[in-house]
């Protein structure tokens, strides 16, 4: 169904009218808007409203709540840790008891300080981050030993709170190292000058300035700092893991005695646990971004304090989840601490798993300016919990930023679903085989667009965050999960509590390509939030985003992350958005970057690899120059190259916006408190009048002027179903698992579900485009696996004249098996790195590798009952969805056999391959199957400098020939003409040395016989030598000095209405 596209009323017009008329409304609307869609005078009423909104919440946080750790907005008291209630994690994660909204919002406080409103006179922002950097000082101390250490609440964060890691590091441990550093001048503050504000005179202890001068005599000398590392230290303990992953959890008193496990706990004197300790087994298991995601605060903590520590031990997590990655490039969400194993198998871009691939990226530029020396290194690992250490070519920028890339190209590859599917999003995926698992979007997701913008694939951020848009406008917020299929929300999880991801991603799109589209997005979340979620104590959070139900809680994010950015947008001279530093907004939005001063560092350009000679070699020869995207052109006329895109509709379409109602008139609290209060503005009690265009507040002059949207991209797809012969029973063997796909054993009852992949094409040829088996009797299959039929289980089944399903020869493509005898004295190893057939991916259609569960390959009596055929279905989809570890291949101290991809030539001179039967490829153990059909072979060089004696063709079914020298025609004529018999010649190999110019290694080109084949004496042969052409060099040549056996085995491939089935391999 194509989207409802509208088009304004003055399409009614003539064409005349239009022509004149319309050059008239552009410029007009030029010279009132200036040229950019929103004037300056109403960016300023925004960024004034963003602040306005923090303030409200902020004020309220302070009044009713303030020193525990969240706010609840509708009842206007305190939130705090379910005491009675440990289970509770949701809320006893990330409370602490420690004041965690204040922490969260001291760097929004010095943010809104470059662009303040005044209060009396003075800068407002600036003055509320001050008080409040006191204030948490007067409640924990200001961090050191002595009497000062002691606050109103605790020494420090000496309390009995067991909570999250991966919160309590970016909510706490983060907030309070990015209020530091804007205290100490390391990030900037519109008219803060911390020279001006420094006391004379070292300190007694450090020989540094004793302070700087703030207030009402409070002295700023690292308070926020030392607290910082109070609340570090207290997390260590969740390090002492056998894996390299932290725990998840940890009390901020007490460490981790719950751990039974945990090294900490193994001496029964000197251990947590006291021997007799009975208590629960407490849960292990982690996730990839809590894990993963703790390099940016515990580098900035490491680099401040000098305790290396925890740089240590959050890089050595992060390469812990990275090296248990799935074969095709992706990490899992649940993952055991204690054993490193995944706890389950589904894998996509959001909870659990976001953050590790932003940290990633982020580390890779907030590393770059300031790499650790080599000669520290040895220092750092000292004290670290186990003995697990990180090396050294682990701890530069380019490592992480390789692992970025990598998880982008997986992420593209595998969970990204393009405009063939309404309009481009992401899924959930098998983790090890990349086939769908689920289609639903959570909003945390949102993220992506906003790291895809940061990391230059700009067009791939746009598309996505179209999608992310409408859904918002649809919701007037985004549902914690959402499906693309139903188009409904999923599982009934429909609140939305405050999260920044969306305006987050809004804020660096806009960053990127000033398009004032994202600033008509962040209006209508201002918008929203404020006409949805005000209260008169702070903002709530909405239970379910279709009936506006409230909850009573605002997130201590709410006033870090999401106001944050919503002013970020509209102030676009901030200072932060104009600072030329390696600077990164952390995943809970705290502004980080490495000191300036760190004398443990030298800062260099960030590519610094031609300093350390094979730095490149280490990475795996990946360094990769990546260079930002330039914003999309605009289209003539136009103002918003967004608004302008074809496809803009497209994400309309997939959010089903075109089946909303008009709303006849939407309630808001706001209403009865609008006249005259600072947050509020007579446009937040708006609704939306309808859903044609998005975001709703998008003015209809950033429309092009009858604009039309493209067509839908429709795929085609059937299925082919093969009927079930009698006396069949589908059983645990009928289908099998193998080690990069399916095996089937029996066609009958077989269902395959086609779908026809994007068109691809080539520099040298036309756009071409093929078939894809995306499921077999409803199991999904990952893009990059495959089903297997053995030739004689599909002949059985393929009819020539079916045009759905047919099997054709490869008439260029071969195999060549080859028994290789040992060496004399000693046993013949193969290198697997030089199998010019499993190895060498870059020749098409190259034989596979099969590794099969033989499990999963059970005898299956003949059932007597319906019962017994139900219990054998039953059983093989359970195995087929387990995805088994491929059991290990019998040792072989001498393996026999060798296969090697051949290519045929081309030309007038081309022999037909002898009519013999194919040679069989391995069983499922890996082992060979089967005799081979020559046995004499004859090993040659060049052969272009003398004729061949005429017994060797008489007498050798096979003749090796090296590449180079002469010509094919050439080689083939120094053959002398023979009589054909069983013992003469029926094939001649070439081998090539040569690596073709402008081809990957190991390509091959097809050899070309430019004349009829001929004898040395000139006379046409009437016999012509059948050739082939082979790769690998000086290693192929020595396998073949060794040849014993050998034989071919033809490929075959099926097509479906003459399109080629790109993952359906003949056997």
């Amino acid at each position: 169904m194509l989207p409802k596209c509208w088009t304004p009323k003055a399409s009614r017009m003539t064409p005349m009218q239009r022509l004149v008329l319309l050059p008239c409304i552009v410029i007009l609307y030029f010279l009132a808007a200036g040229g950019q869609g929103m004037t300056d005078g109403e960016i300023r009423e925004l960024r004034q409203e963003a602040e306005q909104m923090f303030y409200h919440g902020y004020d309220n946080y302070l009044k009713h709540a303030f020193p525990e750790d969240e706010l609840k907005p509708i009842s206007c008291k305190p939130l705090t840790r379910d005491r009675f209630n440990p289970g509770h994690i949701e809320l006893n994660d990330p409370l602490g008891n420690y004041s965690v909204t204040l922490i969260d919002s001291l760097s929004t406080l010095a943010i809104l300080a470059s662009s303040s409103s005044t209060k009396n006179g003075e800068n407002r922002a600036l003055r509320y981050f001050q008080k409040s950097v006191a204030a948490l000082v007067e409640q924990y101390g200001d961090g050191t030993s002595g009497a000062a250490g002691q606050g109103k609440r605790g020494r420090g964060f000496d309390v009995d709170s067991k909570v999250q890691v991966f919160e309590t590091v970016i909510r706490g441990v983060g907030g309070l190292l990015s209020a530091h550093l804007f205290a100490i001048g390391e990030l900037p503050i519109r008219g803060y000058d911390v020279k001006e504000l420094m006391l004379g005179g070292p300190s007694h202890e450090s020989g540094q300035p004793p302070g700087i001068q703030w207030p009402d005599g409070f002295v700023y000398d690292g308070q926020l700092l030392r607290l910082a590392y109070d609340l570090g230290r207290r997390l260590l303990p969740a390090f002492y893991s056998a894996t390299g992953l932290p725990y998840p959890r940890v009390n901020l008193r007490h460490g981790v005695p719950f751990y039974l496990n945990s090294p900490m706990n193994q001496n029964a004197e000197a251990g947590q646990c006291l021997p007799s300790q009975q208590a629960p087994a407490e849960l292990t298991e982690t996730c990839s971004a809590g894990a993963g995601s703790l390099v940016l605060e515990f580098t900035t903590l490491s680099r401040l304090t000098g305790d290396q520590r925890f740089e240590q031990l959050a890089k050595r997590a992060f390469w812990s989840v990275w090296e248990r990655k799935s074969s095709i490039g992706l990490v899992g969400s649940g993952i055991d601490a204690e054993s490193g194993l995944w706890t389950n198998g589904y894998t996509g871009i959001g909870a659990g798993i976001d953050s590790f691939y932003e940290y990633a990226a982020k580390a890779s530029v907030f590393l770059s300016a300031s790499p650790m020396p080599e000669g520290l290194y040895p220092m750092a690992v000292n004290g670290t919990p186990t003995s697990i250490q990180v090396p050294y070519k682990q701890q530069i920028a380019e490592a992480f930023g390789q692992v970025w890339l990598q998880s982008h190209a997986s992420i593209k590859r595998h969970l990204y679903r393009g405009d063939a599917y309404i309009h481009p999003h992401y899924i959930q995926a098998d983790l090890y085989t990349g086939a769908s698992r689920a289609f639903w979007l959570d909003s945390l997701s949102a993220f992506y667009p906003g790291l895809l913008a940061t990391t230059g694939h700009l067009e791939e951020a746009i598309e996505t965050h179209l999608l992310a848009t409408a859904l918002w406008t649809r919701y007037s917020a985004l549902p914690e999960r959402w499906s693309t299929s139903t188009g409904s929300v999923e599982g009934g999880l429909g609140w939305w509590g405050g999260r920044p991801e969306f305006i987050e991603s809004t804020y660096h799109l806009y960053r990127a390509t000033q398009d004032p589209w994202y600033l008509h997005v962040g209006e209508m979340v201002l918008r929203d939030i404020k006409r949805r979620c005000w209260t008169k104590c702070g903002w709530s959070g909405l239970q379910d985003v279709r009936s506006g139900e409230r909850s009573d809680r605002m997130e201590s994010f709410f006033l870090g992350e999401t106001s944050q950015y919503l002013f970020l947008l509209f102030d676009p001279d901030h200072p932060l958005n104009k600072l030329d530093a390696p600077f990164v907004f952390s995943t809970e939005g705290h502004p980080l970057i490495i000191p300036r001063h760190d004398k443990r560092v030298v800062r260099k350009p960030r590519s610094n690899s031609t300093e350390r000679p094979g730095l490149e070699e280490t990475l795996g020869g990946l360094v990769e120059q990546s260079t930002c995207a330039p914003p999309p052109p605009m289209v003539p006329f136009s103002i918003s190259a967004t608004a302008a895109r074809p496809d803009l509709f497209h994400a309309a379409n997939l959010a089903r916006l075109h089946q909303m109602p008009t709303p006849d008139n939407l309630e808001s609290p706001l209403v009865e408190y609008s006249n005259g209060h600072p947050s509020i503005s007579i446009s937040d009690v708006r609704s939306p009048s309808n859903y044609t265009y998005f975001p709703w507040t998008l003015p209809l002059e950033l429309i092009p002027h009858d604009a039309t949207c493209s067509k839908i991209t429709a795929r085609h797809t059937f299925d082919i179903t093969f009927p079930t012969t009698p006396n069949t029973i589908i059983g645990p063997s009928f289908l099998q698992r193998v080690g990069n796909g399916i095996l089937v054993n029996s066609m009958g009852g077989v269902r395959l579900g086609m779908i026809q992949d994007v068109p691809y094409e080539t520099e040298d040829a036309p756009p071409k485009s093929h078939y894809r088996i995306q499921a077999i009797n409803n199991i999904l299959l990952g893009k990059d696996e495959s089903i297997f039929i053995a030739k004689d289980t599909a002949s059985n089944v393929v009819n020539p004249l079916d045009p759905n399903f047919t099997r054709v020869r490869d008439p260029s493509m071969l195999d060549l098996v080859v028994d290789v005898a040992p060496f004399e004295g000693e046993n013949y190893q193969r290198d697997p790195s030089k199998d010019l057939v499993d190895n060498n991916q870059t020749v098409p259609n190259a034989m596979p590798e099969i590794i099969i569960d033989t499990s999963l390959a059970q005898n299956v009596e003949l059932a007597s009952s319906m019962k017994m055929a139900f219990s054998s279905i039953l059983q093989q989809v359970t195995n087929l969805i387990t995805i088994p570890t491929p059991p290990p291949k019998p040792e072989s101290q001498t393996p026999p056999r060798e296969y090697f991809a051949a290519i045929m030539p081309v030309g007038v001179g081309v022999a037909p391959l002898p009519d013999v039967e194919d040679a069989l490829g391995p069983d499922i153990h890996g082992a060979p199957q089967g005799h081979l059909l020559w046995h004499s072979i004859y090993v040659a060089d060049e052969n272009c400098e003398s004729v061949l004696p005429a017994s060797v063709p008489r007498d050798h079914e096979v003749i090796i020939i090296k590449r180079g020298g002469c010509n094919f025609d050439e080689k083939l004529r120094n053959i002398p003409t023979y009589a054909p018999s069983r013992s003469s010649l029926k094939l001649v190999i070439v081998i090539s040395y040569e690596e073709e110019p402008g081809l990957p290694s190991s390509y091959l080109i097809r050899p070309l016989l430019e004349a009829t084949q001929s004898t040395s004496s000139g006379l046409p042969r009437h016999n012509p030598i059948p050739m082939v052409m082979v790769g690998g060099g000086e290693n192929t040549w020595k396998v073949f000095e060794r040849a014993v056996g050998l034989g071919i085995k033809r490929r075959y491939s099926v097509q479906a209405q003459g399109v080629p089935i790109s993952n359906l391999v003949i056997l």
